[in-house]
């Protein structure tokens, strides 16, 4: 390279030579050291990467015409490059005109897309004027502000100059090129020295036109900004749903991209404007973080060279044409890349060099060679400076490509920090949104007795199902031999087979072509046909009918009740609607498994994904026993056999140390079976509509007032509180007077204590005593005991019954009169129990010790050892000390009282019996109570009977306890027995 050191003073245009002008400027020779290798090898590394890209996303024969494309553009590059500085007017004017031509014949004969016009088609070629315009402006004023001109002069030619094509821009409309050439020409304005005094204005106008500019946006305009305000990503062909996939690409590419593995193609069908606006991420997607910082490192530095070309040129107008394209080609990167990254809204404006589009490719390349060719003229030989153009120099260029680069870095590491910190959430949403699973229905768990005896199955379990087989249309039409086979299988003409396939969406997930038994779908399901599935159609059966359907109660599918409280519910789902099923359903129920398909974007099935087995649910085992069950449902039919057919009958026996339910009867009751499937309509509408509330479960349901049972409880209370000696002699007789109201006896009796007075059911003296008592005391020994409150049996829907105060009697409006205490000693009035609080008082008084009654005894699964549910611990009885009277009073109803029925077991037993008006029943009807304990004292078991009907005395529910009882105590062992259970 040749140097030439000159010295003197010689003139130079703009005026006379000074001293300031001797300082030499070193130049290079036009060898190719004035070659920014540099700048072309980062435009090189763009074009190659979206090459790379289009490749991926698109098709080879996309790559092959933008390459063709890329080629003319460096060749263009390459011509340029040699242009001397005094044709770059002559190519600025050129280039300007031809693209204010083109744009307004756009508006006449262009190519309309998503609502714009900015095309025209020159046969298979697509031209964008508007891309033209970017060059031709920058070059127009480019000579217009480094002229000589006044400053007014050349502001007002260089606003002029941006009219134009901004407005026919603007009609297209195509706003995102339109902001670009205003940033351009107010950038020009600002680097070209143009003073403040015309600039603030221009701003202020703008800054009044920008609500005008928003209601020229069209409706996918305003969405993009929209979705970029609020961050909504849920629209899936919204702006804010390509931000999300953006970030899914950016986030899920890795280090070094997912080229070449099975889904990343499908994956990419995803992210919308891939090779375009969105081509940042599809690189990184495609090659990982290691392409993407590529792609920022070469912008940066394209940015940066053309920026320092601005202080080579030896002419004004040269120097404003590197620092224009500089700031231009930093804004197009910066939208660009912000958009990517959803730090700002999507405007449309591709990456330049790496997004796909020739247009744009050869402008962009053809402006690169054109600053150049400016920097290689400015570079050819030694030149003095003159004062005068040293002044005016591009201001702010180096700041502002400063700027630029800082914000730059500061996105890329944002992005990184996405694939850092979300990459593995990213990845697993792209997969997530790409994939549509299909139910495999997990077998629902049996329920048994204690000794294993089924009460709840689901016959698929045995092999006696209906199997469903189903096929996914779009991957298996698409194979007439497999349809064939599965039609043989299936039984099924293979024309009617595929006629279905054809007939059914693209998008159908799944299609059921058959139901076989469970023999011919496991056949199909051994011949491995991809796109197909058997999936078993479990029945649930209860094997002892009305024995226990409503302690039992059905599935079925989810009610939307049901699938609001419990949103992750599948649609379709099998649930436990009522009894046990509904209340160990989470254990009973499984874990569902599922098939899943990877689909496009449209929803269209394309390979078959994912397959995960249904985990069976685990079997219940209840705390009851079935043969002790069978014996009071036929004691409580045997006592209502006769009766009203609304009349209820309700049994319970229950461990006392422990709360196992060993049996629990209700009558009338109904098949569960008549819920199927197939649900019988007939069957479920009689056991509805049937008197006597047969879907009801009575032990835990039926409220009802207790009557003389409830005289163990106001014993309790006297133990207490006693107003006298509980062994004193109380006269008694036929009646009792309160207030001028007579409260008769059941019969005439002499004086008794507090023993005889339970022994004999004596009202007269339970009168007397909560007479003597008043409410409160009754009321804290009833709460104490469990009265009025649930007893938190593993049952849904249990009534907490009644037990009125005077305090809550008043506030409902009514009135507790004194007479209101008389009958609450006899368990009447404002009062009703069910039959299983009944039990667990009796319970309570006998052991002193209170009970959480429960029915599930252990789960377990796969034939392993079963689990122990836990239970909690029994409470004790806060008087339980004082309580021996009252055991002494239960003792005597069955040697010598009301419950000698009793007194032939082999076992002493203690009981109470009762019987109480109902105001819900006929005249001649009654609640007839029995309730006993046994062994005493000791027992391990309560068993408590409720059967309305006529009648005195507990007779009718005195025979259910009897014959229970009595067939307890002989199948004790048996009862009792039941396989060990593992500690929970």
């Amino acid at each position: 390279m040749l140097s030439v050191e000159r010295g003197g003073t010689s003139a130079a245009p703009g005026g006379p030579a000074g001293p300031e002008q001797k300082r030499p400027l070193r130049a290079k020779d036009s060898g190719g050291t004035a070659f920014d290798l540099l700048a072309i090898l980062s435009a090189l590394v763009l074009v190659g990467l979206g090459l790379a890209n289009l490749y991926m996303v698109d098709s080879p024969e996309a790559m092959v015409r933008q390459a063709a494309i890329a080629v003319a553009g460096v060749v263009l590059l390459a011509v340029l490059w040699r242009f001397r500085a005094g044709l770059l007017l002559v190519l600025g004017w050129v280039s300007y005109g031809v693209a204010v031509l083109l744009l307004g014949a756009v508006l006449v004969v262009g190519v309309t897309a998503n609502g714009a016009t900015r095309w025209i088609s020159f046969g298979s070629f697509t031209f964008q004027p508007s891309e033209l315009a970017k060059l031709g402006l920058l070059l127009v004023l480019a000579s217009v502000l480094g002229s000589g001109r006044p400053a007014w002069q050349r502001f007002v030619f260089g606003i002029g100059l941006a009219v134009l094509p901004i407005g026919l821009t603007v009609l297209q409309p195509d706003l995102s090129t339109t902001t670009l050439l205003m940033v351009l020409t107010v950038a020009m304005l600002v680097i070209g020295r143009i003073p403040a005094r015309f600039l603030l204005p221009l701003f202020a106008a703008a800054a009044v036109a920008v609500p005008l500019v928003i209601g020229m946006l069209r409706p996918y305009q305003v969405e993009r900004l929209g979705s970029f305000l609020v961050g909504s990503h849920e629209e899936p062909t919204g702006a804010g749903w390509a931000v999300q996939q953006a970030r899914i690409a950016l986030g899920s590419g890795s280090l070094f991209g997912r080229a070449g593995e099975p889904l990343t193609a499908l994956m990419a069908q995803y992210l919308p404007e891939r090779d375009t606006d969105l081509a940042l991420a599809s690189v990184v997607e495609q090659f990982g973080l290691v392409a993407g910082a590529a792609v920022v490192v070469a912008a940066i530095v394209l940015v940066w060279r053309l920026a320092l070309a601005s202080r080579v040129p030896r002419t004004p107008n040269g120097a404003l044409v590197g620092g224009g394209l500089a700031i231009l080609l930093g804004a197009e990167i910066l939208v660009s890349l912000g958009g990517n990254l959803g730090l700002l809204p999507l405007a449309g404006v591709p990456f330049p060099l790496l997004s796909n589009g020739g247009t744009a490719l050869l402008v962009h390349l053809a402006a690169l060679g054109v600053v150049l060719g400016v920097r290689r003229d400015g570079a050819r030989r030694r030149l003095w400076i003159v004062p005068r153009w040293r002044a005016r120099r591009p201001r702010l260029v180096r700041a502002t490509a400063l700027a630029m680069s800082a914000v730059l870095v500061t996105f890329g590491f944002y992005g990184w920090n996405i694939q850092a910190t979300q990459g593995e959430a990213l990845f697993a949403a792209g997969q997530e949104q790409m994939t549509r699973c299909i139910r495999l229905p997990a077998l629902r768990g049996e329920i048994t007795d204690r000794h294993g005896a089924p009460l709840a199955t689901s016959t698929a379990a045995a092999g006696t199902g209906v199997d469903k087989v189903v096929a996914v249309p779009a991957i298996l039409r698409s194979r007439p031999d497999d349809i064939a086979k599965l039609a043989a299988l299936t039984g099924q003409p293979v024309q009617a087979m595929t006629a279905a396939l054809d007939d059914a969406p693209a998008t159908t997930l799944s299609l059921p072509v058959a139901e076989v038994p469970a023999e011919t779908g496991a056949s199909v399901a051994a011949a491995g046909i991809t796109g197909v599935l058997v999936i078993p159609e479990p029945q649930r059966s209860y094997p002892t009918g009305s024995l226990l359907g409503p302690v039992l109660g059905f599935a079925g599918i989810a009610t939307p009740a049901e699938m609001q409280r419990q949103p992750d519910l599948p649609l379709g789902e099998i649930v436990g609607r009522a009894g046990l099923e509904q209340q160990y359903d989470s254990i009973l129920r499984g874990i569902n498994g599922q098939q899943c398909v990877y689909v496009t974007p449209a929803g269209v099935p394309v390979v078959m994904g994912p397959h995960r087995e249904p985990i069976p649910g685990a079997d219940l085992r209840l705390s009851l026993d079935l043969g002790l069950q069978r014996q009071l449902a036929a004691g409580l039919a045997d006592a209502l056999r006769g009766q009203s057919r609304s009349a209820i009958g309700a049994a319970v026996a229950v461990d006392p140390r422990d709360g196992q339910i060993l049996a629990i009867a209700s009558l009338p009751s109904y098949d569960n079976n008549v819920y199927g499937p197939p649900i019988d309509p007939a069957g479920l509408r009689a056991a509805t509509s049937a008197p006597g509330h047969p879907m009801l479960e009575h032990v835990t349901q039926a409220a009802v007032p207790p009557g003389s049972t409830f005289k163990l409880v106001v014993a309790s209370a006297d133990v207490i509180h006693p107003p006298w000696p509980v062994d004193q002699m109380i006269p008694t007789g036929g009646s009792f007077t309160l207030g001028g109201h007579t409260f008769n006896n059941w019969r005439t009796m002499g004086p008794m204590d507090l023993r005889q007075s339970i022994a004999w059911s004596n009202d007269v003296y339970f009168y007397k005593l909560a007479n003597a008592l008043g409410p409160e005391p009754i009321i804290d020994a009833a709460r104490a005991l469990g009265v009025g409150a649930r007893t938190g049996i593993d049952l849904p829907g249990e009534s907490p019954g009644y037990l009125g105060t005077p305090q809550s009697v008043s506030e409902s409006g009514g009135t507790w009169y004194g007479g209101s205490t008389v009958i609450l000693g006899i368990g009447q009035g404002y009062l009703q129990v069910t039959p299983l609080q009944n039990a667990l008082w009796t319970a309570g008084v006998a052991t002193g010790q209170l009970v959480t009654p429960r029915l599930g005894l252990a789960t377990g699964a796969d034939g392993s050892a079963y689990t122990a549910l836990p239970v909690p611990p029994p409470k004790p009885v806060p008087f339980a000390d004082a309580l021996g009277p009252v055991r002494d009073g239960m003792r005597a109803a069955v040697t010598g009282g009301t419950a000698t029925r009793l007194a032939g077991l082999p076992v002493p037993v203690g009981a109470k019996t009762g019987t109480a008006q109902d105001g819900s029943l006929p005249d001649t009807s009654y609640d007839n109570w029995m309730s006993a304990a046994a062994p005493m004292p000791g027992p391990n078991i309560v068993m408590t009977a409720l059967v309305q009907g006529p009648g005195t005395g507990a007779n009718s529910a005195s025979a259910v306890v009897a014959g229970g009882l009595s067939y307890y105590l002989a199948h004790e062992a048996e009862v009792r027995a039941t396989d060990p259970v593992q500690t929970p």
